[in-house]
Parts: structure tokens; sequence; C-alpha cells
């Protein structure tokens, strides 16, 4: 299994999926082999990971008609059926990866989006206070998918702070993951 960070830090609330994703590689350990990508904007470049991998989780924030923070869980074949293909280009992307591997008649991997409606999307490093309000709460809902899908995980014991990894996207020489 791979959980997959999208989003732009340089735009506030649309970096959730990137800052979700170093969160949790960096706070929790798992049972099982599972790779933590920051995907960014990448989009179509993460062709390889979605050919490679049979089970995919991708957090990311989404543009739907909702109250900003409101979390959804949605398989990506229905991904088309909530406006999310008219979100920014990284979404059209891994879209069109799962797209491609089924024109070549490959598998396709089982995939679910894990979104957040975001409540600022602005040129910023930053979150709203409102996403960061919801973070755990989202984070919840990750790792309850996880449980569900038998992969065990235990708390690390050094902590590192969500406002630490915002802070470490704005350093040009900052590591997400």
């Amino acid at each position: 299994m791979v959980i997959i960070g999208i989003g732009n830090v340089l735009e506030k609330d649309d970096g959730m999926g990137v800052y979700a994703a170093t969160y949790l590689n960096e706070n929790y350990a798992f049972s099982k082999g599972i790779k933590i990508i920051n995907g960014g904007v990448q989009g179509i470049n993460l062709f390889n990971v979605v050919e490679e991998n049979d089970h995919i989780v991708i957090l990311d924030s989404i543009g739907l008609n909702d109250a900003p923070a409101s979390i959804y869980a949605i398989p990506a074949q229905e991904i088309s059926g909530y406006g999310l293909n008219n979100g920014g280009a990284h979404e059209i992307g891994i879209l069109q990866c799962m797209d491609m591997l089924e024109l070549q008649g490959k598998p396709v991997p089982q995939t679910i989006v894990i979104g957040i409606v975001p409540a600022e999307v602005t040129f910023e490093f930053a979150l709203s206070d409102t996403l960061k309000d919801a973070f755990k709460d989202y984070i919840s809902v990750v790792l309850q998918y996880l449980t569900k899908h038998g992969i065990v995980y235990e708390k690390r014991e050094i902590h590192t702070s969500l406002q630490e990894i915002i802070d470490r996207a704005k350093d040009p020489s900052g590591v997400m993951i």
C-alpha cells in the first residue's frame, strides 16, 4: 500500500495532502510495508507509482461544494461523479494515470481519495485556521481507513508538530518526505 500526499504547499489549504502525508511519515510507524510519498503536483509523473502498487490512498484537498473542513473518503472510480476532475492539474494527472492503466489493459489499483474541503486557497505557505482545527480529525480518518485494511500503527516517541512541518515547507532546503 502506498499513501500519496497530493497538493501545492504554495497555495495554503491546497497543500493539506502533502502536510498530512509528511505528518503520518514522521509521527507513526506502520506494521506493513506502507510507503508514503510526497506527490505534490507531480500528476502524470506518478504513473509508475500507480502502476507498481495495488492499493493507493490519496490525501488531498478537494473542491466540493460543502463546508470547509468537510472530510470525504471517495473510491477513485467514483471521483468523476464528485467533481474532482475540475480541480488542479494534480487531480487530473493522477486520474489520467489510472485511465492510462485501464486503456493498456493493466489492473487498476484499489484507490481511495481521502479529501478535505479547503477554506482558503491563496498563495501562502500555511494552512487556514479552519483546516488546522480539523487536522487531527483528518489524520484520524486516514488512520481508521488503514486500520480497516489491516494496518497496525503506533505513535513514534519523537513527535513532529503540524506547525513544524508547515514551517519546514517555507524553507527551500526543507525536506517534506
